[in-house]
């Protein structure tokens, strides 16, 4: 959709392209500003009491890293994910939580983790937005991403990189909800209804998704079913894998690569912390444990812990890890996936964390098997460092490795994998 600054609502297309303020508009014209990341729509006072009839957040990758936005939003869209961070900033002069999307989306939490459905339906609706370069042109154009459901919040802690200040922030993880009985499209009447102030909550849903309507009946529990799934085809080629050629990832996975190149053992404690911060983001409780030795490690590189559940009922499961360091261009075989899947035991989980891309067959295997292995690919290493580098350290790939360099023969250790379930 066009979103261009200053236009009209009156018009429904703009250069070509749905003119997405003439959408989104209220009956009488006004428009939501999409200037922000987070933006609100004023409160009505309905019927069972005020409300706010949707909430529009919008994630800018191209501005991601610079002063305004020193964060990187996790955008899943395939599996109903998406990770959003917060809009306080180092140097606003605002208290914790008190920036104007936060404190919004701090107020919705409550109902968003309603119990019932009486407190469900006062949930806010929240509308993804995406900025996307269209062509040539960088700014200006938005694709709309679905309809989500806040999970949680939690508090980080994020670096600023113009000054190196570190400074507290909100995260928000959302559930994406499948569309697809409403053919994966959105009715903007139920956005009318909700700014009717002549109706009640209740009475606004005739025109809501059957997701959403569903979500406020059954909660968190039907919110596996309810997510947005897209069924695609599980084996990757090798350019899915690999960065775009020429583009800044493609850059940085050559950093990588030629920054480990001499000493392939130390890239073993980046595949660790990769892996970790993956795990992590996608909800699951990781600890960090080591790398093994560089000679006799039986087939892993490095070993961690992923807990599931808490309390009496915690499961501790061993995460067991191979890192290459290889050219880009180059592939990882099955023979090689095989050496992982041999030290597996029962409960045990694997993670290959490469440079390169995975071989068809490699994916074959694991897929026709079921074997519990985790594949991160050079596409995926080399977002996750970037996004890695803004949380520890400013934004600085160069810092980030460097450190991992350093720290690395401190992580080295001879313990056996299952020693890590009693730390």
């Amino acid at each position: 959709m066009r979103n261009a600054y200053g236009a009209s609502a009156d018009e429904p297309v703009v250069d070509g392209y749905p003119n997405v303020h003439h959408l989104l508009a209220a009956q009488d014209g006004v428009r939501i500003s999409l200037s922000s990341g987070i933006n609100l729509t004023k409160k009505v006072g309905a019927t069972d009491g005020p409300r706010r009839p949707v909430l529009v957040l919008r994630s800018s990758p191209w501005k991601a890293g610079q002063e305004s936005t020193p964060w990187h939003d996790v955008y899943d869209l395939d599996n109903g994910y998406v990770r959003y961070y917060g809009d306080h900033k180092v140097d606003d002069g605002l208290a914790f939580g008190s920036s104007r999307g936060n404190a919004a989306l701090a107020e919705t939490r409550t109902a968003h983790g309603g119990v019932t459905p009486d407190e469900r339906l006062q949930a806010v609706p929240l509308l993804l937005l995406r900025s996307v370069t269209v062509g040539k042109v960088v700014k200006g154009h938005v694709e709309f991403c679905g309809l989500a459901v806040m999970e949680r919040l939690e508090y980080v802690v994020q670096r600023d990189p113009r000054s190196s200040r570190s400074f507290a922030n909100f995260a928000f993880d959302l559930a994406v909800l499948n569309l697809a009985e409403d053919g994966d499209q959105l009715d903007l009447r139920w956005l009318d209804d909700r700014r009717d102030t002549s109706l009640s909550s209740a009475e606004t849903l005739r025109f809501a998704p059957k997701a959403w309507r569903e979500w406020i009946e059954l909660g968190e529990p039907a919110l596996p079913r309810l997510r947005r799934r897209v069924a695609t085809s599980k084996v990757r080629t090798a350019a899915e894998q690999r960065p775009t050629p020429g583009s800044a990832e493609d850059r940085l996975l050559g950093k990588i690569y030629q920054h480990f190149d001499r000493n392939k053992h130390q890239f073993e404690l980046l595949a660790s912390q990769v892996a970790g911060s993956l795990l992590r983001s996608r909800g699951g409780v990781y600890h960090e444990g080591w790398v093994t030795r560089g000679s006799g490690d039986g087939g892993a590189d490095f070993v961690g812990r992923l807990d599931a559940g808490g309390g009496d009922a915690m499961v501790r499961l061993v995460v067991l890890g191979q890192a290459k360091c290889i050219l880009p261009t180059n592939s990882v075989s099955a023979e090689q996936i095989a050496r992982v899947v041999a030290r597996l035991r029962r409960g045990w989980i694997g993670v290959y964390v490469t440079t390169g891309v995975f071989s068809r067959a490699a994916q074959l295997e694991i897929i026709e098997d079921q074997y519990p292995i985790l594949l991160i690919d050079g596409r995926h290493l080399s977002d996750e460092v970037r996004r890695m580098s803004f949380i520890s350290h400013g934004g600085d790939v160069d810092a980030l490795l460097d450190d991992i360099s350093a720290t690395y023969a401190s992580k080295i250790s001879a313990r056996r994998p299952e020693e890590i379930v009693m730390m």
